[in-house]
Order: C-alpha cells, then structure tokens, then sequence
C-alpha cells in the first residue's frame, strides 16, 4: 500500500505532466542549451509540449524576443519535424534565421489576412501531431483562449510560443510560462570594429512550479551563453544596467 507521500508526490507528478513539464522520453533530449537558465524550471528540464507567451512593448523587444525563440526552435527542430510561423503582420526575415541555426525550408510561414483569425489557425495548427513547434505573433490573448492552446498542446505535445506585440497591460493567461526578452548592447573585442553577437536581458517573468529569474544572454556560435557581470567589472555593470 502506498504511503501519503509516495501518493502526493504521484499526483504532483500528473499535475506537472498535464502542465507541460514532461520527463524527456527514451532517447529524447528537453536540454535547448539554456544553462542555468534551465536551473528555473522544475527538475531542470525546459517544458516542451507546453504553451510559452512572450510579451513585447516596442518593436525592439518583439525582434529580440523572436530572435530568442529562434534559438530555442533551433534545438526543438533536432528532433525532426517542422515549425510554423504564424501572424497576421509578417516582420520576421527569413533569411535571418539562419543565424540562429534554423533552415527556412523547415519553416511554414503562415500569414493571417486578420488578427482575430490568428489564434484559431495556431490552435488547429498545434494540433498537428507531426508539427515540432508553432509560433504565433497577436496582439491580445484572453484567459479562455491561452486555455485551449495549452489544451491542444496537452493531447499532440507540440511546443507552443505566443508572441504578444504592443501589450500595454498584462493579463492573466494558462501559459506555463511568461517572458520578456530585451535587447542589449552587445560586446565588441577591444579594437574590433562592427557589431557584437546578439545579447538579450531575458525576464522569466512567471513559470509554473518553478523559480522566475533574470539573466543576460548572448547568442554566440548557435549557442546560448549566460554573461555573468565580473565584480570587479564596474563599467561592464554599468552598461548592463543601462540597456536593459
């Protein structure tokens, strides 16, 4: 007979499976190369299969928070299949995506003639077994309508990211997570002119059953890297602190 705890401890683990935070099946791997970042969510493992809204102020944050989601797709494409991207005002270059180690040809573009018609093509979509993720660019997204998206993704185990553009009040959604990405100034090599690798101020605003937190990364050689301010390095501090 099971004791109180080995029977909380099984309905924990359900509730975490039905909220997206899966055990990496045999020979499958939920590491996106996030470092510590990886340290905020439960047990370590970046929740796949799970619904991820990103919020954006300006056009600057919704580049650089579609820049990081690339890196992210990026890994999640590894394992086969493809990634749809979703909106009803392109402004992604596809061409640039291949700096975050994505091939275009993997990518369905889906562009939307309206918004309000956006949500409904993301959720048919991560229905799609055979997708490995979808992308959404919108405006708002409701309560109810964050719901049925983490409810698709619960049955097909597809990854979901909302990007949400011009969000002038937050509200409360089903996703497993919230972030907000910013961009910052990157690090040039002393005497090197032209443009460094791109570097985010990456907000996890709200993870489930986890530990929200903030970091400066830099995406260097397809790869995330977490930068960590020297103690010494005042004016490193300084600039951090100024452009994030």
């Amino acid at each position: 007979m099971q004791t109180k705890e080995e029977i909380i401890s099984g309905l924990r683990q359900k509730i975490m499976n039905w909220e997206g935070f899966r055990p990496p099946q045999p020979g499958a791997s939920n590491d996106l190369g996030l470092g510590i970042v990886a340290g905020a969510f439960p047990d370590g493992v970046f929740p796949t299969g799970a619904i991820h809204e990103f919020i954006s102020s300006s056009p600057e944050d919704t580049a650089a928070s579609g820049g990081f989601i690339a890196g992210l797709v990026q890994k999640l494409l590894d394992s086969g299949g493809t990634c749809l991207w979703i909106s009803y005002t392109r402004r992604i270059y596809p061409p640039a995506l291949k700096l975050f180690g994505v091939d275009p040809d993997r990518v369905i573009f889906v562009d939307v003639p309206l918004q309000k018609d956006v949500l409904w093509v993301a959720e048919e979509a991560l229905k799609c077994e055979g997708v490995a993720t979808v992308i959404c660019e919108t405006k708002d997204l409701s309560f109810t309508e964050s719901q049925r998206l983490q409810l698709a993704v619960e049955k097909s185990h597809v990854t979901g990211f909302v990007l949400r553009k011009d969000v002038k009040k937050v509200n409360t959604t089903a996703c497993v997570t919230r972030w907000r990405i910013r961009p910052v100034r990157s690090q040039l090599r002393t005497g090197m002119p032209g443009v460094g690798y791109p570097r985010w101020q990456v907000e996890l605003l709200k993870v489930k059953n986890g530990k929200p937190g903030n970091w400066t990364i830099e995406w260097k050689q397809q790869h995330f890297k977490t930068i960590i301010p020297k103690p010494n390095a005042a004016t490193n501090t300084e600039e951090t602190r100024k452009y994030a």
